[in-house]
């Protein structure tokens, strides 16, 4: 992608979204609620067993469903990839061949600085604006308000232009990975504490210790809340959203690989969050944004039978 700035950028009118999951659904909704012209692209359209659904929810959400790549970006003047981390690359590599100079293309996948990196290189044939965001918040309490940072040559020049259409955006550097980098090595205490929550607190309530130990950390972090909903939030984090904090965390792995780091801990934090997922899996479990969340009663659920009877300890239910 070409460094030269970009001097002027025309008004945001039509907007393309690749993906329609959870952040797909949110932004397209509310862009479209605020009379945007939205065309929406998710692999999911075209597939037999969620077509009906995903076309659903694009009606319910007032965007328009497009039955193509090539149909949703041509004549958009704003390109918003919103996929799977592992699809990111192969979305742009699909997109080049529609994308023009003037377009924007908003890059707003937790991927690693290499991958975004990647990305420009597959878009710069295109002669269209790349523009790396990074999510630096759960999406779904602040909508369209979640924090961005922003990186790349034209990264100063674009944010008036989303901010415009009520986007929440700050530019943080001319240089495309600096803002992914702050994402990933934020993610490593972020997610970890979630991971390190899980770990800690599972064999606490086993052991009949978590009152004792949750009083300890509000002793020793008073401000963090470690005796109020803390856990419960943070453990709800995983169990709510952990395949895809898992996947992020491996893009966070290769972010540390990348300069000679070994990711130890980040690698970790993956295990732990894809293990609470497939025990939850396993027992039918789910968990729906809104709902009462108790920690307690998933830690009982998740319990694994043969690791019960090997224990000496049983497992507390009754708190």
């Amino acid at each position: 992608m070409s460094e030269n700035p970009v001097r002027e950028i025309p008004p945001v009118r039509e907007i393309s979204l690749i993906g329609f999951g959870e952040f797909g659904g949110i932004f397209g909704s509310d862009l479209a609620a605020a009379g945007i012209r939205l065309s929406v692209f998710d692999i999911l359209f075209n597939s037999g067993q969620s077509r009906a659904a995903m076309l659903a929810k694009a009606k319910d959400g007032n965007v328009r469903a497009c039955e193509s790549l090539e149909e949703a970006i041509r004549s958009a003047d704003l390109v918003i990839s919103a996929v799977t981390c592992s699809a990111a690359a192969e979305v742009a590599r699909n997109s080049v061949q529609y994308l023009g100079s003037g377009q924007i293309y908003l890059d707003i996948n937790s991927v690693s600085p290499e991958t975004k990196r990647e990305i420009a290189q597959i878009l710069e044939p295109s002669k269209a604006i790349f523009i790396e965001a990074a999510v630096m918040a759960p999406v779904s309490p602040q909508r369209l308000k979640v924090p961005m940072l922003l990186g790349g040559a034209a990264a100063e020049t674009v944010a008036p232009g989303l901010r415009a259409i009520g986007l929440n955006v700050t530019p943080v550097s001319s240089r495309i990975g600096v803002a992914s980098a702050v994402k990933m090595c934020r993610s490593v205490i972020i997610k970890g504490i979630e991971a390190l929550t899980v770990e800690s607190l599972f064999a606490a309530r086993r052991y009949g210790a978590e009152k004792e130990v949750l009083a300890s950390l509000a002793a020793t972090y008073p401000h963090m809340g470690w005796d109020g909903m803390l856990p419960d939030y943070l453990i709800s984090r995983v169990a709510e959203h952990g395949k895809r904090r898992a996947a992020e965390m491996r893009e966070a792995a290769e972010t540390l690989r990348n300069i000679g780091l070994e990711p130890l801990t980040a690698l970790a934090t993956a295990e732990r969050q894809d293990w609470l997922v497939r025990g939850m899996a396993e027992r039918k479990i789910s968990i729906r944004p809104g709902e009462p969340f108790s920690w307690q009663e998933l830690a009982d659920t998740i319990v694994d039978a043969a690791s019960s009877e090997k224990s000496p300890v049983r497992a507390r239910t009754g708190d």
